[in-house]
């Protein structure tokens, strides 16, 4: 593969991230989420091989199939055994509507080109033009994160912030020290078991993952 193939593949697959960040803007169901959010996850690992590959990084291997097995297949799964038992079958609610979702999200990519700017044009990466789309998909997910009701969509939003911080890592610096990110994909790991676990005790208590039902009944106390 060519250096200038691998610069137009890396910019393709940042669309794809880019645009599985919009698809979890304007997805209310829950099943539908954790799909597309697997989808993400597979676009990250190909890009982070296809990195490794140019770069000459053998670490970046080790983290496209570490993504692969947390991000596409592990992860998921466990979202969806939590959703099953805790019997979630509602469409997400926002707080937002979703056109006004989307014109918000739109405004955070044209701000993150805008950040990203001047350090595209002192990098010399292959992957320079990929740091906006890095920063826009982090700014994404925290955007999901504040305008979603229901708990578990939250920590979707909070796992694609995480994609989107990998995602910056790879395009700035190929990657970090690979001991660094083994014990990133452990931590969200554990923190996977943990929400599950809170997702449980908060479901038993309040009878609703909803937070604002749980925030109303904080006011009632």
């Amino acid at each position: 593969m060519t250096t200038a193939l691998a610069a137009q593949t890396n910019s393709f697959l940042a669309a794809l991230v880019l645009l599985t960040g919009f698809g979890m803007l304007v997805q209310k169901r829950i099943y539908g989420l954790i799909h597309i959010f697997t989808w993400q996850g597979l676009f990250l690992s190909v890009n982070t091989a296809i990195v490794g590959y140019v770069a000459n990084r053998h670490h970046l291997y080790i983290s496209s199939v570490l993504t692969l097995a947390l991000k596409v297949v592990l992860l998921p799964y466990i979202l969806h055994v939590l959703i099953h038992r805790l019997r979630i079958r509602k469409e997400v609610e926002t707080v937002v509507n979703i056109p006004m979702t989307m014109l918000i999200g739109i405004a955070l990519v044209i701000f993150s080109y805008h950040l990203m700017a001047p350090v595209r044009e002192l990098s010399t990466l292959i992957t320079r033009s990929t740091l906006a789309v890095a920063m826009a998909t982090v700014m994404i997910g925290l955007l999901m994160m504040i305008t979603r009701r229901h708990a578990v969509s939250q920590i979707i939003g909070f796992l694609a912030m995480e994609n989107g911080l990998f995602f910056a890592a790879t395009s700035a610096t190929y990657g970090m020290p690979l001991v660094v990110e083994l014990g990133v994909a452990l931590d969200i790991l554990i923190a996977a078991f943990i929400f599950g676990i809170f997702f449980f005790q908060i479901n038993t208590a309040f009878d609703s993952l909803n937070v604002e039902q749980m925030a109303r009944l904080k006011e009632g106390d």
